[in-house]
């Protein structure tokens, strides 16, 4: 269990996770070991799974952000291990999910370029065994930056 402390913990670090112990402690009116101890049980918890950096990809290069839907023709265990295998060897691709509907997996990609992402769909993606149909959606902007859990 969290409690109100804890939420205002989890919301600090949400927003800058390289805040110190005295920082949190001042923020959270406690001591900065209290703070570091409450961090370090949410860590050990696994509620706090671990601290990335968010990256411009524009500056990286990657100029194409597209959402992929899959479709299956299979949904036996070998073919679904065989594809999250796939996706998982895949840089470009940087988070993805099963789903209900008309899609079975929906997948977000960043690619340098159309040609890039034209190569992952009919390259990649179609010539999978258990891959019926593939659609695509280039983000055109992005309205709402990637945001911290609500807590």
């Amino acid at each position: 269990m969290i409690d109100e402390i804890d939420t205002r913990l989890i919301t600090a670090i949400q927003h800058n996770a390289h805040l110190t112990a005295q920082e949190l402690g001042d923020l959270l009116n406690l001591s900065a070991s209290q703070a570091g101890r409450r961090r370090q049980r949410l860590e050990q918890s696994g509620i706090i799974r671990g601290y990335t950096a968010r990256l411009d990809p524009d500056k990286l290069g990657l100029a194409v952000q597209a959402f992929v839907q899959v479709q299956m023709h299979s949904h036996g265990p070998r073919q679904a291990a065989g594809f999250s295998r796939l996706i998982g060897t895949r840089p470009e691709i940087v988070s993805a999910w099963t789903l209900t509907g008309d899609a079975d997996y929906l997948l977000r990609v960043y690619c340098s370029d159309l040609v890039a992402l034209n190569r992952l769909i009919h390259e990649v993606l179609l010539p999978h065994e258990a891959v019926t149909k593939v659609h695509s959606q280039i983000v055109m902007d992005q309205c709402k930056p990637d945001a911290p859990l609500p807590t």
